[in-house]
């Protein structure tokens, strides 16, 4: 019966494609996935998930194939269940989401390899795609391929996909090299409060952007005339605002020095990326970069963007909340050290292999273990500095790691206005936060998690957090609408279920 029941679906997907005059390889490719693999879906040769089906309906655009509108996805969550394994950390969501914006400086071909499929980079591919960018995955849907037209067609942005990421705003560095006026969508992304481009206006002005913002748009206009005269001093130490100076700078002819800037993780892979486009970057690491700008790129360039520290601590974050071994591998340990030390003070059991190079070949990775411990709750506060301080995206998981520590954690999120908000979303599973002001919270462990079904935070590390103490709390809880955690985390469900987690994905139909 099953057997029959593939064939039908499969039967349903064929004739849509062929409708749509799509081969197997062009419905692969939308997919992300192989040939072989639509062949044996369309033979009713392999098991297919709904959401499966969701995903072929929308590429083909066929009601048939979508059974109506999907809905949005919901996690259901069997907690109480121990992690073991190993697990790989995954490519960096935010220096993917750079690179794609520094590949509109290149008129050549460029390859980004083990790129992240999340929802944040797939936004970014519509924006380009309706510019005029040729985009595809190759390689099984591993990489990415970009080649950019002659010229850009503006006019036709898809706005819609552009006010779904905060990305966007880093198109201003490139696209100021490329043409005299523009116009983009206002930036979207998490409710992390209020956050103004001011800082990125305060570094692109010394190259000649000025912008007026109405009716849901940022108007550009560049005076070409006008180049930086002295070194540019950010006002803000923020890691888009660093790598929208670098984008600008980069096509810059002449040399242009960064002062105040992010070394943040992110900031040097795009640094790294721009070595390998034949830009000359001096300072990676520090606060203070040069960069030796060269007025056009035209090379073909294949570039292997680093992991991401932030789901690497994720996955130790997962770990110590479900009293696991675990072992994650494939961490960028540089962009961890502090993290990990607060950690040991608090009593984790771990430990770590030699060092080894990412693909980059410059950034440090190791293989982590991580074993049941009995935390006690830190001396003193955690909050967040600029590289090479506590990363201000791991902070969130110090809120569930410190509900199962012994004793009271103050985590004091002071960078975004109502992140910590979110973190008292928690109590709805059995923790004691304690709201102190929009930026503190008070932890109180240990926690006995109880399962709960509610609704995901807006926020994208907040909501991953409730993920992991569902993942903790004994019986079966449910976390709506998790589109969030879909815009910085590729096949999270599915990857932790491989480690023995259990947690199911369905839509409301």
């Amino acid at each position: 019966m099953e057997d029959d029941y593939l064939a039908r679906i499969g039967k349903l997907i064929r004739d849509a494609r062929q409708h749509r005059g799509w081969t197997q390889s062009q419905l692969a490719e939308a997919l992300a996935t192989s040939q072989s693999a639509v062949n044996r879906i369309e033979r009713g040769n392999q098991n297919i998930s709904l959401e499966m089906i969701a995903r072929i309906g929308e590429a083909l655009d066929s009601e048939i194939v979508s059974l109506g509108y999907a809905g949005p996805m919901h996690l259901r969550v069997v907690g109480g269940r121990r992690l073991s394994g190993s697990i790989d950390v995954k490519t960096s969501k935010n220096a993917c989401v750079a690179l794609l914006c520094g590949s509109l400086l290149n008129k050549g071909r460029t390859v980004l390899r083990r790129v992240a499929r999340i929802e944040e980079v797939f936004r970014l591919l519509e924006v380009l795609g309706s510019i005029g960018v040729r985009t595809r995955w190759i390689n099984d849907g591993v990489d990415l391929e970009i080649v950019p037209p002659a010229e850009l067609d503006m006019e036709a942005i898809d706005a819609g996909a552009a006010r779904r990421t905060r990305s966007i705003i880093m198109f201003l560095g490139p696209l100021l090299h490329r043409m005299d006026t523009f116009r983009l969508p206002y930036a979207g992304g998490c409710d992390l409060g209020t956050r103004t481009i001011e800082p990125h206006m305060i570094a692109l002005r010394r190259f000649g952007l000025d912008i007026a913002a109405t009716e849901g748009l940022y108007h550009a206009q560049v005076d070409h005339s006008v180049s930086p005269d002295r070194p540019i001093v950010l006002t803000e130490r923020g890691d888009t605002v660093t790598e929208n100076a670098l984008l600008a700078a980069a096509r810059h002819d002449g040399t242009t020095v960064i002062r105040n800037a992010s070394s943040n993780y992110m900031v040097q892979d795009l640094c790294f990326f721009l070595e390998a486009l034949g830009v000359r970057v001096d300072g990676i690491g520090t606060t203070t970069l040069t960069v030796h700008g060269v007025p056009s790129i035209d090379v073909d360039v294949d570039y292997s963007p680093s992991e991401d520290p932030v789901e690497a601590m994720s996955l130790i974050a997962a770990a110590v909340v479900t009293e696991s071994q675990l072992t994650i591998r494939r961490v960028p340990i540089e962009f961890l050290e502090i993290e990990l030390a607060v950690l040991e003070e608090m009593g984790l059991d771990h430990d770590r292999t030699t060092e080894y190079c990412a693909d980059n070949g410059r950034t440090r990775l190791v293989d982590l273990t991580v074993r049941p411990s009995k935390l006690e709750a830190p001396i003193d506060k955690i909050h967040p500095m600029p590289f090479p301080g506590l990363n201000i995206d791991n902070v969130p998981f110090f809120a569930a790691i410190a509900a199962v520590a012994q004793g009271q954690t103050l985590i004091h999120d002071w960078v975004y206005d109502n992140r910590a908000i979110y973190l008292t979303d928690l109590n709805r599973l059995g923790g004691r936060l304690q709201l102190l002001d929009p930026h503190r919270v008070l932890v109180e462990g240990p926690t006995r998690w109880r399962a709960a079904e509610m609704m995901c935070p807006p926020a994208l590390r907040p909501a991953v957090v409730v993920l992991l103490a569902m993942m903790a709390a004994e019986g079966t809880s449910v976390l709506r609408n998790v589109y969030v955690i879909n815009r910085g985390y590729e096949d999270l469900a599915e990857r932790l279920n491989s480690v023995g987690a259990q947690i199911e994905i369905f839509r409301d139909i």
